[in-house]
């Protein structure tokens, strides 16, 4: 980030070039105290609290009454008595100085507020809702950005009238222009994590997640353009009371004491020391500040590049999968779902005609190599697809609720309450500035209509029912103080926060130590079996399948290939890919013997094979395996699956 200049019309470019990383926007904890440690930013500070101590106390220290004329000590030089000299009508020029502070702190901070209050929510709605929203909001900054900042201003004050006030307002709309396109620029980024997701699916409302999950996380490169922009607003209102259209009569402005020794500095050529001095020792004070507030807040580290892929054009084939009808009992019935994603005309297919059925009480298994569409299943479920993704075709029923095409207030009394989702990395999926308490508080209070003291034993409650010790002590804790198998007990903590009907698990012991997966595994069996859930078990496991599943669902570039009771899936399994990665596990015994592998790895959305999409890497395909799309039938998709196949070692 550049200190603003002198130069006005760049006043209000003095924005981050580039947006600042996700991970450099979070500020740590304690970090803008470790800036104040560093020996060079002392004597800034110092000089800042000194004007502050001035702005607050002007009436106690300054020597002389700053107002009152003293003809007969009319342009006196620096003295004993009048150490910085008078003015032209004798009155005391440091008086005047330190009176000027709390003129100058008083311009600051209301143009800083106003730019802030202004420029922070359309910045978090423009970031956070996009679409219109964000091209209105940017076309409108492009607008004020396009008009010269002094012709603002003064535009602003020839319709209000002079004042502080006013100058003042004028300022802090062209500081919220900037507060804006900054703000917008970290949520595109922060609105894509973990947390984010995590806060969704716990039912919080939007305005709820911008405000008190977004903003303290972004917190730390809007610190920083704040402690510059007050720096530059004083130098904007010295310039105002310069021309005569800032501070009036009845306060005491630098700029207007500026433009005093301009008239008599031939008379008294010490006169503009004072006035000038006090602008720029404190305009560098608030720059040398926020330059070191930018080196703690928003650590220097490997910036995140997009890339840009092209992706050729795919049309799509789909087969006419039977659908079976909903089993006894059903609590989710996902039928022919189809995910897509791209520009119109050139789209890749993510998911094609996944149907899944799961009942009340069970355990389903949902697994298959990374890339086959696991995780973008329970997001189309849940209705969170990335950017640019839409669900094509196909239905997701709750119950006797259908969640495709319900709006996002609908939606969310769905998420939380009736779904609950466990991620894969607990630490990604907290905040990293909020307590554990705090969190857990929120996600029960979005549905439920509680007191606070009532959301807090309630969120112990949950932390006791997840096994986390001293419930009650931890709830103050952040997220960095437990560790990984605990922060994923607070995450089932979350995920359970409201009784859901269905947690759904994304691959939730992936991070963990063996031990720890295990205790998290048989802590999701006491679960289901205490509180009567259903469970969609997302892993790579199929040890974790058969401990702890029902039914299983195999999953294979975008399609489910083979799905039925975990004991006849895994013991006789009818799809060669099935067989495949039951013949990759590992086996006690062994002894020196290679791990098996399945050959290849699974294709891109944009490179599906044709026919059946397995045929590339498969060691029994035929010509006849890609002709054409292969139909999930009896809960398999083979056209060879009443042979009976031998496994390639």
């Amino acid at each position: 980030m550049q200190a603003p200049t002198a130069s006005l019309p760049g006043i209000a470019s003095t924005v981050v070039a580039a947006a600042p990383d996700a991970d450099a926007a979070r500020a740590p904890r304690g970090a803008p105290w470790r800036a104040l440690a560093h020996p060079f930013v002392l004597l800034p500070a110092a000089f800042v609290l000194i004007v502050v101590i001035c702005a607050l106390g002007a009436p106690w220290i300054a020597p002389h009454d700053p107002f009152t004329p003293s003809l007969r000590h009319r342009l006196e030089a620096p003295g004993a008595t009048f150490w910085f000299g008078t003015d032209d009508l004798g009155r005391d020029m440091l008086s005047r100085a330190i009176f000027g502070a709390r003129t100058a702190l008083q311009a600051s901070l209301q143009s800083v507020g106003i730019g802030v209050l202004f420029g922070v929510s359309l910045g978090l709605l423009a970031g956070y809702a996009g679409g219109w929203c964000d091209r209105l909001a940017m076309r409108l900054a492009d607008v004020m950005q396009s008009i010269p900042a002094v012709l603002l201003a003064l535009a602003l004050i020839s319709v209000l009238g002079k004042g502080l006030t006013n100058a003042m307002l004028a300022v802090g709309l062209i500081f919220a222009v900037s507060f804006m396109r900054i703000t917008r620029a970290v949520v595109l980024a922060e609105r894509e994590r973990l947390y984010v997701d995590a806060a969704r699916v716990l039912g919080l409302r939007a305005g709820a997640i911008m405000f008190r999950q977004i903003l303290p996380n972004i917190a730390g490169p809007l610190i920083v353009q704040a402690s510059i922009s007050l720096g530059t607003a004083l130098l904007i209102e010295a310039m105002l009371s310069f021309l005569g259209v800032g501070a009036d009569s009845t306060q005491i402005s630098w700029g207007a004491m500026l433009e005093t020794a301009r008239q008599f500095q031939s008379e008294q050529p010490l006169l503009p020391l004072v006035p000038g001095l006090a602008i720029t020792l404190t305009v560098l004070s608030f720059n040398l500040l926020g330059d070191a507030l930018r080196d703690a807040l928003l650590p220097r580290g490997t910036a995140r590049r997009a890339s840009s892929v092209q992706v050729p054009a795919v049309r799509a084939v789909h087969e006419e999968t039977p659908l079976d009808p909903p089993l006894p009992d059903a609590l989710l019935v996902v039928r022919g779902l189809s995910v897509r994603a791209g520009r119109p005309g050139a789209e890749s297919e993510l998911l094609s005609q996944v149907s899944l059925q799961l009942r009340r009480g069970e355990v389903l298994g949902l697994v298959g190599e990374s890339g086959c569409g696991k995780s973008m299943t329970a997001a189309a479920i849940l209705g969170l697809l990335p950017a640019g993704a839409r669900i094509a075709s196909g239905s997701v029923r709750l119950g006797g609720t259908e969640l495709v095409g319900l709006g996002d207030e609908a939606l969310r009394h769905v998420r939380g309450r009736r779904i609950g989702m466990v991620f894969q990395d607990p630490n990604a999926a907290l905040s990293p500035v909020h307590t554990i308490g705090m969190q857990l508080r929120d996600a029960i209070r979005a549905h439920r209509r509680l007191s606070h003291a009532q959301a807090q034993a309630r969120a112990v409650e949950l932390l006791e029912l997840v096994g986390v010790p001293d419930a009650a002590r931890r709830m103050q804790d952040y997220p960095h103080q437990f560790s990984g198998g605990m922060a994923q007990r607070v995450v089932i903590a979350c995920a359970l926060a409201c009784d859901p009907e269905l947690l759904i698990a994304d691959e939730p012991t992936t991070a963990l130590d063996v031990t720890i997966q295990a205790q998290v595994l048989d802590l999701l069996a006491q679960l289901r079996e205490r509180l009567g859930m259903s469970i969609l078990l997302i892993t790579h496991d199929l040890g974790v399948v058969a401990d702890l599943c029902d039914r299983v669902a195999v999953m294979y570039a975008g399609q489910v290939v083979e799905e039925g009771p975990v004991q006849q899936v895994l013991s006789a399994p009818r799809h060669p890919y099935t067989a495949l990665l039951l013949h990759a596990m590992p086996r006690g015994g062994a002894g020196g013997a290679a791990l098996s592998t399945i050959a290849g790895r699974v294709p891109p959305a944009w490179a599906w094979p044709q026919g059946c999409r397995f045929h590339p890497r498969c060691p029994h395909a035929t010509a006849a395996c890609s002709v054409q799309p292969v139909a999930l039938a009896q809960g398999v998709r083979c056209i060879r699956a009443d042979e009976r196949l031998e496994v390639l070692a």
